[in-house]
């Protein structure tokens, strides 16, 4: 359909006087369709070698009361988790104070509708996903007895439909001496006869961190309401030559020839090679470290989280993580404790001498790809044999401070899964993309389309609230202005401020956004010419002015996202009120925000489109579905 003309003033962000001259697009709505030596020596080898509900309305204003805690003194400004031997579990900037003088409406307004968080309290790394019994289960670290990270438990929740959950019973606790400081990451395996084995890592009285074997204790109870603890853990201590605290996370196990199974471990060497321990058991408990890591990489620090699992080159099935063969490529997946980024590569695992090869040196782990470019880490796979899928989960982290979160009462929340499947175009990169029982929560779909977006358009898009969101756009530029752009000077591949402006771009939407585009998020393209003269493409997040509140952790996110010759610019965003998840050109590159604004907030949350380009006309088309809320609550168990 015809848009309304755009605005001939250019696009310049937050305006000192601003104002929205431009009418809304028309839009179409309807309803949707429905020994270590040998290890060390190796290693030296190998681098030698390689050198809330839609419609909820605000409360009356009333500011927060922080209640007791146990905060550190705000001038040691080392995050919470980093002394105990884990990653940072805070945002240390400021530690002695609110962030902003939130109201309780304001924090009401942050949690989320359809995202996965517990009732209340300290979330992070997910645990141990898997399918059983027709349910889906999820554990999660979690402190039961406050906001900010410590006494970590195994959280429980389980679903049918991996949106609508329902709480359980913790899991685990920690109550042995090896893990009484903290029951840790870990993994499920369900074995060919339908056992379930969970290793994951405790952190002992002695703060070594140790791994350990659980089990369920009926494995006839589809909800897995209690898990034994082995009588022997643990299974795994640290080897010679591996710092005590730096030895944790076990994977999914996967079967070997024999009745072998293999698992990893995540720790480093020397403190700057990120390394994956492999060690291999027929009985899961007991094991043999075998002389020489499945990975290294120079450089790249601590690993931890790390996952393991094959991908069909020919197919968009999902695989089980045993699975080996013609037509198979195997992703290393791991967690960077320096960066606090997850890396992954694609490469080729030899099961007969247990190693994995990357497809492309330069694009290895910790030095390649991004799992997410955003607020994302910890994220763990599981295949899920319901319905012939790989499951990417991924803890989305805080970054307001410590004082917000015990305010508000809790803190991180889980990303939505992801299918993950292989690129068949790039042959590159895996593709992750939301499951497609998210799309059971769409309400009204507005359509916008053939949308005409001059050099400097802003354009409001009525739709309503948009706080809870599920968006689908595509756009186009005429091929003469890229044929013009190779005249020009090459630029810097950054991603710079939403507000730069280039030849072509940045043009992309603006979510969060109040009426005077005092806050906003901007998700966008922008095309740039490098040295060597050819164009490519960037895929950003603008945080700098997502929120008033200035002192929370405000990040300007991006990556190079491969657009190949036909293709359009396309991107997916979840919006569910203080997450963004934006997936560009099919999932090929993932940017998650977290984001705390004060203004564009209930009714007064706005969508725009925009083009920031000088020399480039846009044409968008939209599809924009509100999205419901999902059913987040304790399992009924009086009603059994």
């Amino acid at each position: 359909m015809d848009a309304s003309r755009t605005s001939d003033q250019p696009y310049t962000l937050l305006p000192e006087d601003p104002s929205v001259a431009t009418p809304p697009v028309e839009s179409r709505q309807r309803r949707p369709i429905r020994g270590f030596i040998g290890i060390l020596a190796s290693v030296m080898f190998l681098l030698s070698l390689v050198g809330l509900i839609v419609n909820e309305n605000p409360k009356s204003p009333s500011r927060m009361v922080i209640p007791e805690n146990n905060l550190e003194d705000p001038s040691n400004v080392r995050p919470r988790g980093e002394m105990e031997g884990v990653s940072a579990k805070s945002y240390p900037s400021v530690r002695d104070r609110l962030s902003y003088n939130w109201t309780k409406s304001e924090f009401a307004w942050q949690r989320t509708a359809y995202h996965f968080q517990p009732e209340k309290n300290w979330m992070n790394d997910p645990d141990g996903p898997l399918f059983h019994m027709g349910w889906y289960h999820l554990f999660y670290q979690y402190n039961p007895d406050s906001a900010v990270w410590g006494n970590i438990t195994w959280g429980h929740t389980i679903s049918r439909d991996l949106i609508h959950w329902l709480y359980l019973p913790l899991a685990m606790v920690p109550d042995h001496w090896y893990d009484i400081n903290g029951v840790w990451t870990g993994s499920a395996t369900t074995l060919p006869n339908g056992t379930i084995v969970m290793l994951y890592t405790g952190d002992t009285n002695d703060a070594v961190q140790v791994q350990n074997l659980a089990y369920p204790a009926n494995l006839s109870d589809p909800l897995l309401l209690d898990w034994v603890k082995y009588s022997d853990n643990p299974v795994i201590t640290p080897p010679t030559g591996i710092e005590t605290d730096e030895f944790r996370d076990p994977t999914t196990a996967w079967a070997g020839p024999n009745g072998t199974w293999h698992i990893l471990i995540g720790s480093r060497l020397n403190t700057t090679i990120g390394i994956a321990l492999v060690y291999e058991t027929t009985d899961f408990k007991t094991y043999n470290l075998l002389d020489h890591p499945l990975h290294t990489v120079n450089g790249t620090g601590m690993w931890e989280c790390v996952d393991f699992y094959p991908i069909s080159t020919n197919s968009t099935n999902g695989l089980d993580t045993s699975v080996t063969g013609p037509g198979i490529k195997h992703v290393l997946k791991a967690s960077l404790d320096n960066l606090k980024l997850d890396y992954y590569a694609i490469g080729t695992y030899n099961a007969e001498n247990v190693t994995w090869t990357p497809d492309d040196q330069e694009m290895d782990v910790g030095i390649g790809l991004q799992v997410d470019y955003g607020r994302y880490y910890a994220s763990k796979t599981f295949y899920d044999q319901n319905k012939g899928r790989r499951i990417l989960w991924g803890w989305i982290n805080e970054t307001d401070t410590e004082y917000d979160d015990l305010a508000k009462g809790w803190a991180s929340v889980q990303t939505i899964p992801r299918v993950v499947t292989y690129d068949n175009k790039t042959r590159t990169n895996i593709l992750q993309w939301p499951v497609e029982e998210i799309e059971s929560l769409r309400l009204n779909c507005t359509e916008f389309e053939d949308v005409a977006l001059e050099p400097g358009s802003l354009v409001p898009l009525d739709i309503g609230m948009a706080t809870q969101l599920d968006i689908s756009a595509e756009f186009e530029i005429q091929s003469d202005s890229l044929e013009a752009m190779l005249g020009e000077t090459p630029t810097e591949l950054e991603c710079s401020v939403a507000n730069n402006r280039t030849s072509l771009g940045p043009f992309g939407l603006a979510v969060l956004a109040d009426e005077s585009l005092s806050e906003l998020t901007p998700i966008y393209f922008r095309i740039v010419k490098t040295a060597n003269g050819s164009l490519m493409t960037l895929f950003c997040t603008d945080e700098s002015r997502s929120s008033k509140a200035t002192e929370v952790f405000r990040r300007l996110y991006g990556t190079v996202v491969p657009v190949l010759h036909g293709e359009k610019f396309t991107m997916r965003i979840l919006v569910d009120h203080s997450i963004v998840e934006s997936f560009a050109q099919g999932g090929r590159r993932v940017i998650t925000s977290r984001v705390y604004p004060t203004e564009a907030i209930y009714g007064n949350a706005k969508l725009f489109l925009f083009n920031n380009a000088t020399d480039l006309n846009v044409t968008a088309t939209l599809k924009i579905w509100e999205m419901n809320s999902a059913f987040i609550h304790p399992f009924p168990f009086n009603e059994m």
